[in-house]
């Protein structure tokens, strides 16, 4: 993984500033002491000089030790760690499992550590995939701070940092899949009283991950909006999500078809609401497989 792509957090580093041994070993969680001692005994010391003598750590070298800093919190011995975090040597680092992944981002959660958080998200994106990430490892997280809420263990805080942060992973992890093919795309949007839109975000990063050109409008996106952008785009398959009934829009669904445009509903909110020729999709595998198929028409 590259840690230089990493975005910072609140908890992270600045951007373009400079750290004092103090500030990261505050960040850390470690001792003074021991930050000298990595440095003396890895070559993993602070690059950057304010004024010829004091040396100041950059926001690259607070990236790698809090990759390294993990490493060694997955098992990892601290000489190999650091070799892993500051050479880049992927190969040497040990694969996580599913349930590991899924308990350092519920414990980043609970802590509302954002860096870590995004640190955490790029790792699990970069190894799994969209899919696989948000199948196996996201959704069961936010299904457990769901129950806790229902349970009346109040953890909002942790439910909108993680669900923020997923987002903005996803547009990290997208944005290196954006030599999509030419030609028309397939159209992504909620309802226009839809607000949560993970399951789009995710099935968007998807898509793209294997060359299918999409274009994702966002959450509530009024119904106006959503056709003029058709209308423009002219795509290949208009997909609408909703997931609840109180979102469905049946309405638009028509206006869009009456526009010549193929849509296909997707959610649980359009179970049992979708007419007989729509289309309805309500898993990533049966929706890419429904796009794969319309561009291949």
């Amino acid at each position: 993984m590259d840690v230089d792509a990493v975005s910072g957090g609140h908890d992270g580093p600045r951007a373009g500033g400079s750290w004092t041994p103090g500030k990261v070993a505050e960040l850390l969680g470690v001792s003074p002491v021991t930050l000298r001692t990595w440095a003396a005994r890895y070559g993993v010391g602070p690059t950057l000089r304010d004024d010829g003598r004091h040396r100041r750590y950059s926001d690259a070298d607070v990236r790698r030790l809090q990759y390294m800093q993990r490493l060694i919190e997955r098992g990892m011995r601290a000489r190999e760690a650091a070799a892993a975090a500051f050479s880049g040597a992927d190969d040497a680092v040990p694969e996580v499992s599913v349930d590991r992944h899924i308990e350092e981002l519920e414990r980043a959660a609970e802590s509302l550590e954002f860096a870590s958080l995004a640190a955490l998200l790029d790792e699990t994106l970069d190894a799994l995939g969209a899919a696989a990430s948000w199948t196996e490892v996201l959704v069961p997280v936010l299904r457990h701070l769901g129950g806790r809420w229902l349970r009346g263990d109040v953890c909002f805080e942790s439910e909108w940092a993680l669900t923020g942060e997923i987002s903005l992973a996803l547009q990290r992890y997208s944005a290196g899949f954006a030599n999509t093919p030419p030609g028309r795309v397939v159209l992504l949007a909620c309802g226009p009283e839809e607000r949560h839109s993970l399951p789009m975000e995710v099935l968007r990063a998807a898509m793209v991950e294997v060359g299918i050109p999409a274009v994702y409008l966002g959450q509530m996106v009024p119904a106006e909006t959503t056709i003029a952008i058709a209308a423009k785009l002219d795509p290949v398959v208009v997909f609408l999500w909703s997931m609840s009934a109180n979102t469905v829009d049946d309405l638009l669904v028509q206006r869009l078809r009456r526009r010549g445009f193929d849509v296909a509903t997707a959610g649980p909110g359009w179970e049992n609401r979708t007419e007989r020729d729509v289309p309805w999709v309500n898993d990533l595998a049966a929706a890419l497989d429904l796009a794969t198929e319309r561009l291949k028409a």
